[in-house]
């Protein structure tokens, strides 16, 4: 029997495409899989990626708010809530079946949808984690940062395996680390800008700490806790530039900090390969490390405006030009293939 997967998509900086790759990732994987049901969780306050998959622009904002304003919302908070108090919570009762809502996407793709009172029920959440153990096998660190990792073993049917893609916010609020936590696999976006190198040294320091432990403040950090709680935490499996590519003219620049980039993590490879994914074959020097784990994708330019606003993914873009908000947006054949079959590269390797 086939396994389920995960992947979390985190970096801990902002604007970096998360959402937006999240959506024609779990788009394209689940054209491509349709022996599997694709789940994608939505962990991040603001709700992008599930307003993309619900269909975009207002409507989506529309249906969003029904799914978060019911009694249970049947949301990402919902699902956390009532795990948190009884233990576990039913899949089936938090999901929301994408094609009824968004006839692009094909019937093996769904959602928990993304709620901004994850800001609210942080405070909860830590306050739950740090309480006393009530016995010797009581451990409320562990109950409540596992809650998407026990998540993301469950099926929809027993006779499917699922895949689960994890969108993620920025911060490393609590319920960023539960998301983390959740992925068997990490896809970590970056940009060609210099806060993006400098974010990676960020994220091993958040997820996997610092070479030399804070005398004060380092054993309250998640990273210290994780270990001494002997917690599973998730594989690098692909650096993926965003926006690396561009027109002739800025390439140059664009490819000096593209290569900043992987250097910059290729050099935390060689200080802790066993925090990536295990590669096939030999990694000796660093061209083999970026043929290995660095994928460029494509600026989607007008193509990812049209995709944000419509929920439609890039195999369902067949036309030269759309209205969004009463403006006509102008998608080149070219630019829709060229992205298209990006995405589709990376998917085949998942």
């Amino acid at each position: 029997m086939q396994e389920n997967k995960s992947y979390v998509i985190w970096n801990n900086k902002g604007g970096v495409g998360k959402s937006t790759i999240t959506f024609h990732i779990a788009s394209v994987y689940a054209e491509k899989n349709p022996d599997r049901d694709v789940i994608v969780i939505d962990m991040c306050p603001q709700a992008n990626s599930s307003s993309m998959l619900m269909g975009g622009g207002k409507d989506s904002e529309a249906k969003l708010q029904e799914l978060i304003s019911k009694d249970e919302p049947q949301s990402v908070v919902g699902y956390i809530t009532e795990a948190t108090l009884n233990g576990d919570a039913p899949l089936k009762k938090y999901i929301t079946p994408l094609q009824a809502i968004n006839a692009n996407l094909v019937s093996n793709l769904y959602l928990i949808s993304g709620d901004g009172n994850l800001e609210l029920i942080a405070p909860l959440l830590s306050e739950r984690a740090e309480a006393t153990p009530l016995s010797a096998t009581d451990n409320p660190w562990i109950k409540i940062h596992t809650i998407i990792k026990k998540l993301t073993v469950k099926r929809l049917s027993d006779d499917r395996p699922c895949t689960y893609f994890i969108d993620t916010n920025p911060s490393f609020a609590i319920y960023t680390q539960l998301a983390i936590v959740g992925g068997e696999k990490l896809l970590v976006p970056i940009n060609a800008d210099d806060s993006s190198i400098f974010a990676i040294t960020g994220l091993f320091n958040l997820i996997w700490g610092t070479s030399v432990m804070h005398p004060v403040y380092g054993k309250y950090t998640f990273a210290s806790k994780a270990e001494a709680h002997g917690l599973e935490l998730p594989k690098i499996s692909f650096l993926l530039g965003n926006r690396f590519t561009q027109k002739k003219g800025a390439a140059h620049a664009f490819k000096a900090l593209s290569n900043e980039a992987i250097a910059k993590m290729y050099s935390e490879f060689t200080n802790n390969p066993d925090k990536f994914e295990l590669s096939s074959s030999p990694i000796s020097d660093i061209s083999d490390f970026e043929k290995t784990y660095s994928i460029e994708l494509r600026d989607f330019n007008s193509a990812g405006v049209v995709a944000a606003n419509q929920g439609l993914p890039l195999s369902k873009m067949d036309k030269h030009s759309y209205v969004v908000y009463g403006e006509t947006i102008q998608v080149a054949k070219e630019q829709r293939e060229l992205c298209k079959d990006t995405i589709e590269s990376l998917v085949e390797k998942l």
